[in-house]
């Protein structure tokens, strides 16, 4: 199956596995839509965004977008337009868009201050679905994401070996992945992000025992 099928059709059965769990979350077609009509620059990330590498769909609560920095207050103001029952909270790095009254997260806008976010937007794939063109990270780009977040020394030890497992599986379900590339992209988080992502490479590969 070619690439932009297989993103577009684990991205329509992501989105039927969230809305049948949780029935008030925000169809990621729609978030789309608005910022599109509203011609903002975003990378759709996530569980919608990534989940055609890893070639395995997911249920998830939010909708997870890149906006271009200059134009993170305008796409807050359309998306709180488009969906009223939501209220924002500014964060340094993220923009949250929670339910009124349950308080769940439903979307999140993240702004590109850090790396490798800061990146992202010279490294994407174009998808169509239901007559709407997004962009989401290219495959060395995705896979460095996932390396950034389960090495990361804020994050929970369960967020981080789910990020492995994702990391996993984009590794091993695409042998046509650029590893030199992704380590460039490594290195833009610390310099020897490039040398440490290439180790972890190898060591999935050989089938030796990741450790964290």
């Amino acid at each position: 199956m070619p690439v932009k099928d297989i993103h577009a059709h684990t991205f329509a059965k992501s989105s039927i596995l969230s809305s049948y769990q949780m029935p008030k979350v925000i169809p990621p077609i729609e978030v789309i839509r608005v910022l599109n009509r509203a011609k903002i620059s975003f990378v759709l990330v996530g569980a919608y965004g990534l989940a055609g590498w890893q070639k395995q769909s997911r249920a998830t609560e939010d909708v997870d977008v890149i906006v271009a920095a200059r134009q993170v207050k305008r796409a807050v103001k359309e998306l709180l337009a488009a969906f009223p029952d939501l209220e924002a909270v500014d964060l340094p790095v993220v923009v949250r868009l929670k339910d009124r009254g349950t308080d769940d997260v439903l979307i999140d806008v993240m702004k590109p201050i850090q790396q490798p976010y800061m990146e992202t937007f010279k490294h994407t794939h174009k998808i169509t679905t239901e007559g709407q063109t997004y962009r989401v990270p290219s495959l060395e780009m995705a896979l460095v994401m996932k390396f950034s977040a389960m090495t990361s020394p804020n994050r929970e030890d369960e967020d981080k070996f789910r990020d492995a497992h994702d990391f996993i599986r984009i590794l091993k379900n695409n042998p046509e992945l650029d590893s030199e590339k992704a380590a460039e992209l490594a290195c833009l988080i610390y310099p020897d992000g490039g040398k440490y992502l290439l180790e972890i490479i190898r060591t999935i590969r050989a089938g030796e025992k990741l450790i964290l």
